[in-house]
């Protein structure tokens, strides 16, 4: 445990805002050993007030809320338990690489990336590609053997995001990156037995140019609201408003605090359509491109709308008693 409280405070004292990971149980399965240590089963969808800072806020307080450079409350944390150290990759204003490796003799690249024995050979070849070599930048080695490279998040352009692999923005075959909204498992950690460690002890670089811009995000277009299409028994003032007002709440919301907006907005929505005044489709071709508009992802968006209905079906609100709420 003093290892791991050394190893946070050391992270914390480079600007980096770190958080307790589950200690490590040398579970075979990583991905439950990689989870933030709290709040233990309460997410933005189903927050119960449990948890002693949700409660505090009267709202779902994540794990890249909680990060903290702070010492004494790294201290009061790591005294406690002998908690891994995640780092919260965007208040830290870092983009990380993720160079796996095959978990496998089965793992093997597929065509695209031929020849490739691993996520560093990707990240080589896309580099060759665009004429460029891949800069020393501080490096952990990760404990199945791959690497993070730690890079500087661009002071100007747009905000990014997680990638994973080939999806979407995704570099390549065993090439994650973690930025605004990800984490990673800092050095001196370990996970299922398996420590990280840092392999190159410098400050990170900045994000090479060519990296930022195959990760930057495709610009959407500007969100405007359109009139729902709604039967003549269901139109009126107070829908017409309720639906302005949850619009234009989603749209106010601050990163990190997006998708929690949305299943508000669902919630408030979906009372409503409980009540009659909407349908659950009318709901979510309202919020749904508006969801979309700020940056949330297509299968967030679905799940995030699906619950808030399901929490809003539990009080139905009709026209006649929301107006008298109003």
């Amino acid at each position: 445990m003093p290892d791991l409280l050394a190893a946070a405070l050391a992270h914390a004292e480079r600007g980096w805002h770190v958080f307790p990971l589950r200690p490590d149980a040398r579970t075979g399965d990583e991905d439950e050993a990689k989870r933030p240590a709290f709040p233990s089963r309460c997410t933005a969808e189903r927050c119960d007030r449990t948890d002693r800072r949700c409660r505090a806020v009267g709202r779902h307080v994540g794990w890249e809320e909680r990060a903290t450079t702070d010492p004494q409350r790294i201290r009061r944390a790591w005294s406690t338990r002998p908690y891994g150290v995640g780092i919260a990759c965007g208040p830290s204003g870092l983009v990380v690489i993720d160079l796996d490796v095959p978990k496998n003799a089965d793992d093997t690249a597929p065509p695209r990336w031929s020849g490739a024995a691993c996520g560093l050979d990707v990240l080589a070849a896309l580099a060759e590609q665009h004429g460029r070599a891949i800069d020393a930048t501080y490096t952990v080695t990760t404990g199945r053997g791959g690497s993070h490279l730690y890079y500087q998040h661009p002071t100007t352009g747009p905000e990014l995001r997680n990638t994973t692999s080939d999806r979407g923005r995704g570099l390549g075959w065993k090439v994650d990156t973690r930025a605004h909204g990800g984490y990673v498992v800092a050095a001196g950690s370990t996970v299922a037995g398996r420590a990280y460690e840092m392999a190159l002890d410098c400050d990170p670089a900045p994000l090479p140019d060519w990296l930022a811009a195959l990760l930057a995000p495709v610009p959407r277009p500007a969100y405007r609201p359109a009139a729902v299409a709604l039967p003549a028994d269901r139109r009126g003032p107070y829908v017409a408003a309720a639906i302005r007002r949850q619009v234009a709440h989603l749209a106010a919301a601050v990163d990190g605090q997006r998708n929690h907006a949305l299943f508000a907005s669902a919630v408030a929505l979906g009372q409503l359509a409980a009540g009659g005044a909407l349908t659950e489709a009318d709901v979510t071709a309202v919020l749904e491109p508006a969801a979309l508009s700020i940056g949330l992802r297509p299968g967030e968006i679905a799940r995030t709308i699906t619950s808030g209905l399901r929490v809003g079906a539990r009080n139905p609100r009709t026209l006649a008693n929301a107006g008298r709420a109003a």
